[in-house]
């Protein structure tokens, strides 16, 4: 029998109360992707947490017994830390960490707080602005531009490379290859240059990276830079979008943090908990039979783990249902756990504060311009954000 689909236009609208009711029934839970395809679903914290650094779930698709495909990516893209199991997964994760050191991500404050604020400089001189088109879709794009040495006149090129791989045209089927082949000519022909000549960019941070003499080939730096655009563009995009409007909804939040900036990093942390961008982690595959809260999963079957449902079970946080960025309880499985935590997650969290910052003081009297009701979801079960986000100034 076909399983249940609980993907509808509700989940769309409130994926936490369908989330939530499936955790009821059972907190595994066998389902029927948009697409058709089935999936295990995992709901709880624990199995959830557990789930996330398990070695016998894997990211290589080639241990997929429905040949599941996925984004249809060249072979040089599709070899990234998404689709890799250790030991190759170590090996490049060692050296993309010696990239990403606290002490780098930290010194880029200055630069990301200039791209906020001239983003917010640009803003039409009109009472209403949409701040997923004026702010969080060109931001996370116009940072990692920035960080990897992208000319302002080529940085419009990505977003719409970006823009094209996320929401592709159904009137236009070549459109989604066409980009890639023009962003791998592009991303081949900056990596030479900064291989020839260093700068102190992150691309060449990645580029001279090396970890026991180690170092990252050609095909996988392309293939990493490709994944730095394409996860951080469309989770910083949404993280923030998702951010401003649990602020927006919440008064006495939105005051708190516009009174005490020190609670920034704790704001962001509670949003990347409360409405994630993304509601499942990267899909992994069962190597062995397993049973699952009395589910039995065969090997080569998908399992998506819920992050979203994880960080709103109740026996792992109080009150989860509630916005609190003051909350202890914030250990949130956002960004994964174990050997696939996210190596970029210290320069997402950074994003983060730095866009509630600078909205927060430059626009202290910012409100919702419309009703609640005719806010409007991207159509994706996977993804989480606001296709547009109209505020008063």
């Amino acid at each position: 029998m076909t399983p249940p689909n609980p993907f509808d236009q509700d989940y769309l609208e409130d994926p936490y109360s369908t989330l939530a009711a499936l955790r009821r029934q059972c907190p595994v839970q066998h389902v029927e992707l948009p697409d058709h395809s089935t999936a295990w679903v995992v709901l709880d914290h624990h199995r959830v947490h557990s789930g996330l650094a398990d070695p016998n779930l894997s990211l290589n698709k080639k241990n997929a017994r429905t040949g599941y495909t996925g984004l249809r990516l060249p072979p040089m893209l599709d070899a990234n830390l998404l689709n890799m199991d250790p030991p190759d997964h170590t090996r490049l994760r060692e050296l993309v960490s010696a990239a990403f050191t606290p002490r780098r991500v930290a010194g880029l404050r200055p630069r990301v707080q200039a791209t906020a604020d001239a983003l917010v400089d640009a803003f039409p001189d009109q009472p209403t602005v949409d701040l997923v088109d004026a702010f969080t879709a060109p931001f996370p794009v116009l940072v990692i531009c920035d960080l990897l040495g992208v000319s302002d006149q080529d940085t419009g090129m990505f977003r719409q490379w970006m823009e094209t791989l996320l929401a592709p045209d159904p009137g236009n089927p070549t459109a989604a290859k066409d980009s890639v082949a023009a962003m791998v000519r592009f991303l081949t022909e900056l990596i030479a240059a900064r291989r020839e000549r260093p700068t102190d960019d992150l691309l060449s941070a990645l580029t001279t990276a090396r970890e026991d003499g180690d170092q990252l080939s050609e095909e996988e730096l392309i293939s990493l830079v490709f994944l730095l655009f394409f996860a951080g563009f469309e989770n910083s995009v949404h993280a923030i979008g998702n951010g401003l409007l649990a602020l927006l909804r919440h008064d006495d939040q939105r005051a708190m943090l516009h009174a005490d900036e020190s609670l920034l990093p704790a704001a962001a942390d509670e949003v990347l908990r409360y409405d994630p961008p993304l509601q499942f982690a990267i899909r992994r595959f069962a190597l062995h039979d397993v049973e699952l809260a009395g589910q039995a999963v065969e090997a080569g079957d998908t399992v998506l783990l819920s992050v979203a449902a994880a960080n709103r079970d109740g026996a792992a946080f109080s009150e989860p249902d509630r916005f609190d960025i003051s909350r202890q309880d914030v250990a949130h499985l956002t960004f994964g756990h174990g050997p696939h935590f996210c190596p970029g997650a210290s320069l997402a969290r950074l994003e983060i504060e730095v866009a509630f910052g600078t909205l927060l003081r430059r626009l202290p009297r910012m409100r919702l311009a419309v009703d609640e009701s005719e806010l409007r979801w991207r159509p994706s079960h996977r993804s989480r954000g606001l296709a547009s986000l109209p505020v008063t100034r």
